[in-house]
């Protein structure tokens, strides 16, 4: 049973309103044969649409076997036009490259049928309409009335509730039209049949129910039906269509053989576009990849530093007195020449103090430690160095105490420590000789730029990595501080030279093996343990002039391993890590950390705070 109520709808165009349906109700019957006449623009054919689910109603309801279609869904709708209802058109519609067989099969291959099913149920409806023998014909073969009992056929093979049809003796002689209504009549008998048609003398020989519409609304019904509560309920369950994937390729491979010449053309065609496309997208994609590439590699060589506080040294290297000795450079008063018998005096550190500037660093990490921060979508790391000197000595304390980091290089080179004296200044400026160097805590950065040579990359905070200069090679200065060269021979040439002294160096250059390296041992010692507390004077004592509490510390400390060799990648010119010993950046975590639980910080920080 079908119902509508108050259905409205509407059509604007360019400004215009048109009203097709105004407020409209009716109900058929679950099989009757309706006939719906009236003049061009009552909205007959619009009627005929929202019942076939080819239009929406602007408001009111339609109601199928007692359930509303108001919550219904794009898939509801495909549904239930592909099985409950059957179009019969004016104009046929029908595949002309397909058999009269394969258009009546069409709808049932949407539905999912099998092959075998939907042959044998094209043969049974065909054969109803009397088109048996004209199967294996094309429709160009076929006449005027012949398409249409084959559209008919195609209507009724899926077995719809409701078949509707639009003017379907519009294109038909007399005598042909006749054929066709005592076929809608006979199907009639078991289902609903809804025609809308201009010529009332068909319709009152073979409808048995004609409704007459005017500007949109019902002006006569000849049958009209209002159906028991009872009834209003029914709620059939509902066919759901299904089209293995199989089926849908078939079809589509079997459509565009149809035009073999086109396909291939546009197949070709297409083919030429997709081609460019790919092209300049993987053009722009390729010289995206190799600009980024090459940022990051500079960046990952040269990255951006902020440091605690920051000076121009330039004004060391800059006079800035005024030429005519009129006006001085940070007053802008006026002097006069000095005679003969005097200096003038420049401002030169006055006016380098004057650019020191300090950063607040703490209140930057916080900043840049919120992943929210926009900062983050153009960056790929955000590197932290502290203050920390690991204190790494060789584990061999057998003949002497030799300090691997900071080095005797390291601490001579210190400007404060003075040991150089005038020899050195021009070393102190800006040098840096220590061997040990942390790692970046984004090793993705790198790790394109270096091969592993031997063992892996570190994984834990006491792991550290040889990082070789081009060539596998690395200086001697590093073999001396490792301990693979004896100490005391640095240590010896070292006070030659600052004596004046002639340096006696060493002759020839030696090889060592991965294994050698890897087994070198070192010891990594606290600095809060170099000091013990003296109850008598209630202080921490530096023990580090000690020579055998240093061995004891030494002996019992924690072993740092070095777990692999690191060589330059050959297909790259960058090295961003300086040779050397690399050591995980988790090192420097531990080390606040064990610095931070200890007595003597603690102490510290009590008589501070």
């Amino acid at each position: 049973m079908l119902q509508l109520k108050n259905i409205t709808k509407t059509y604007q165009t360019a400004g215009f309103e048109e009203t097709a349906l105004d407020g409209l109700s009716v109900t058929f019957r679950e099989n009757e044969f309706a006939a719906i006449l009236g003049p061009s623009g009552s909205g007959k054919t619009t009627l005929l649409n929202i019942v076939g689910g080819l239009d929406r109603a602007d408001s009111g309801e339609l109601v199928i076997d007692g359930v509303s279609t108001r919550q219904y869904r794009d898939r509801d709708w495909d549904t239930y036009r592909n099985n409950r209802i059957g179009f019969v058109f004016q104009s046929y519609n029908l595949i002309s490259h397909q058999t009269v067989l394969a258009n009546v099969e069409l709808a049932l291959t949407l539905s999912g049928v099998s092959k075998a099913e939907r042959v044998t149920r094209a043969k049974q409806v065909l054969e109803k309409v009397g088109l048996s023998e004209h199967m294996r014909k094309k429709p160009s073969q076929l006449s005027g009335g012949q398409m249409q009992r084959v559209a008919i056929a195609r209507a009724l093979v899926n077995d719809p509730e409701i078949l509707l049809a639009d003017e379907p003796t519009g294109a038909l002689d007399s005598k042909t039209s006749l054929q066709i209504m005592n076929l809608l009549k006979d199907i009639a008998n078991d289902r609903l049949v809804i025609m809308v048609t201009h010529n009332a003398a068909i319709a009152e020989t073979y409808a048995t129910r004609i409704i007459n519409l005017s500007d949109g609304q019902i002006v006569a019904d000849s049958d009209q039906f209002i159906p028991p509560v009872s009834e209003l309920g029914s709620g059939r369950s509902i066919r759901r269509t299904s089209m293995s994937f199989i089926t849908s390729l078939a079809l589509s491979f079997s459509n565009l053989m149809t035009k073999k010449g086109r396909t291939i053309m546009t197949a070709f065609a297409g083919s030429i576009g997709i081609i460019g496309i790919a092209a300049i997208l993987a053009l722009a994609n390729g010289v995206n990849s190799y600009i980024k590439g090459v940022e990051e590699s500079t960046l990952s060589q040269y990255p951006l530093s902020i440091t605690r506080t920051g000076m121009d040294l330039s004004a060391l290297l800059t006079d800035r007195s005024d030429p005519d000795n009129r006006t001085s450079s940070n007053t802008g008063v006026q002097i006069s020449r000095p005679g003969e018998g005097y200096v003038r005096e420049i401002n030169l550190l006055s006016s380098m103090f004057q650019t020191v500037t300090t950063n607040d660093l703490a209140s930057l990490k916080i900043f840049l430690d919120d992943k929210t921060n926009p900062v983050w979508q153009y960056v790929n790391s955000i590197e932290y160095t502290y203050d920390l000197t690991p204190q790494v000595y060789l584990g061999d304390t057998s003949k002497r105490v030799s300090q691997a980091n900071p080095d005797v290089m390291s601490k001579l080179m210190d400007p404060s420590a003075g040991s150089l004296g005038s020899s050195t200044s021009a070393w102190t400026l800006g040098m840096n000789m220590s061997v040990f160097n942390p790692l970046p805590r984004n090793q993705d950065l790198i790790k394109p730029h270096y091969r592993v040579l031997a063992g892996r990359w570190p994984e834990k905070y006491n792991e550290c990595v040889l990082v070789l200069a081009p060539g596998n090679m690395t200086s001697d200065y590093v073999m001396y501080t490792l301990g693979l060269r004896d100490p005391a021979q640095l240590t010896q040439m070292i006070d030659d030279f600052t004596s004046q002294k002639p340096v006696r160096l060493p002759t020839g250059e030696k090889t060592f093996s991965y294994d050698e390296i890897m087994a070198v041992d070192l010891r990594l010692v606290l600095a809060t343990d170099y000091y013990t507390y003296d109850s008598t004077y209630e202080i921490y004592v530096d023990r580090r002039e000690d020579e055998s509490y240093l061995k004891s510390l030494i002996n019992r400390a924690e072993r740092l391993h070095i777990v692999g060799i690191i060589g330059s990648n050959p297909d790259t010119d960058l090295a961003p890590l300086r040779p050397g010993v690399n050591y995980s950046p988790e090192l420097d975590d531990y080390l606040m950390e064990k610095a931070a639980a200890s007595e003597l910080v603690k102490a510290q920080l009590s008589k501070t705070n």
